[in-house]
């Protein structure tokens, strides 16, 4: 019996050239996948599944010499629908191949998101690699060259608040705006805490304080009325008797790590999220774990309340600034985390 419900895979086929510190997948080791290994795994859900997009990358898009041909294949393995085009390219090719803009123009690319974690020094480090901010720039460049609009997305925290009102009037200096308007394009510079989940978890320490955030960037900040302190959230759900159960509700998307474990796409790829491996477990069993979301994570979601979350790991003196559903998932990592740790 096929499920109703379109499917969306998304497998790191090739890795990704950044080590970010905000990466809310966590970082995972780069390999090559075998050849067939697309083929393989799109066959495996089929006959279960009547609509399946399917892509090649799940970290950095077009990270493969054979974008062009990549780009079809994912095509061609997709049943009954066409994978879309997202405003996400890599900035890496962008700045070492010069016929990689010419492609995205081709694909229906109007506009590509790039991310900044300040000036230059703190870019780099962020990213985990020397030059990046110089490619963001440079890849900015190219993207107005082939009349696709650039949107710089930065993440702000206590250590780099700063630095960001410097990138505004950067993106300022560079006329951003007016040159995207000049082909029909629009320039949008956005702010915002991320998740605080993967990698970004390591960062709670310097998290933003919504009172600490610089008055220019206020007006770019995403969000910015729905941004509550973890004191003020605490203060709301200490009783909350609800769940933090997180679910596909149109659609199921899964994420296929370069080892075949599988993970929902709700949050970071860690071992207590995994569904299972492709390779290790029956296909008819990951099914229906993936269709009745029956993993231990969910069940236990299932089980403690938000307000127990909050009793046992939130900080009620804390100044912190979250989003509604970022501080609930980083509530409930934070249990599964322990459980997991006390498991092994």
């Amino acid at each position: 019996m096929t499920n109703n419900k379109p499917l969306t895979l998304a497998v790191d086929l090739y890795g990704c050239p950044n080590r970010c510190l905000h990466c809310w997948l966590s970082h995972m080791p780069n390999r090559v996948m075998e050849p067939d290994a697309d083929e393989w795994i799109v066959s495996l859900f089929k006959p279960f599944f009547d609509q399946i997009e399917f892509f090649s990358w799940l970290r950095e898009p077009d990270f493969c010499q054979n974008y062009r041909e990549r780009w079809d294949r994912d095509k061609t393995l997709s049943v009954n629908a066409v994978p879309p085009r997202f405003e996400l390219a890599s900035f890496w090719r962008l700045v070492r191949d010069p016929e990689y803009a010419d492609f995205l123009k081709e694909a229906g690319v109007s506009c590509v998101q790039l991310t900044f974690f300040g000036m230059e020094e703190t870019t780099d480090r962020y990213v985990g690699r020397k030059g990046a901010f110089q490619e963001l720039l440079k890849a900015t460049e190219i993207l107005l060259a082939h009349r696709i609009s650039p949107r710089w997305q930065t993440f702000i925290n206590e250590e780099n608040r700063d630095e960001l009102t410097e990138l505004l009037r950067l993106s300022e200096k560079m006329n951003l705006p007016r040159r995207c308007e000049a082909f029909g394009g629009v320039f949008r510079f956005f702010v915002h805490p991320g998740s605080c989940d993967g990698e970004n978890r390591k960062l709670y320490s310097i998290r933003i304080i919504k009172d600490h955030i610089p008055k220019a960037l206020i007006p770019h900040f995403l969000n910015y009325e729905e941004l509550l302190s973890e004191r003020e959230w605490c203060a709301k759900w200490k009783n909350d008797p609800s769940h933090v159960v997180p679910h596909n509700s149109s659609s199921i998307v899964l994420y296929v790590a370069n080892n075949y474990d599988l993970f929902f796409n709700f949050t970071h790829m860690r071992p207590e999220w995994r569904i299972g491996n492709l390779k290790k477990d029956p296909i008819n069993e990951l099914i229906r774990r993936v269709t009745q979301e029956d993993i231990p994570a969910l069940r236990e979601a299932r089980i403690i309340t938000l307000g127990e979350l909050v009793r046992r790991y939130g900080d009620p003196s804390s100044e912190k600034a979250f989003e509604k559903e970022d501080f609930q998932i980083y509530l409930l990592n934070t249990h599964l985390e322990k459980l997991h740790r006390n498991r092994e």
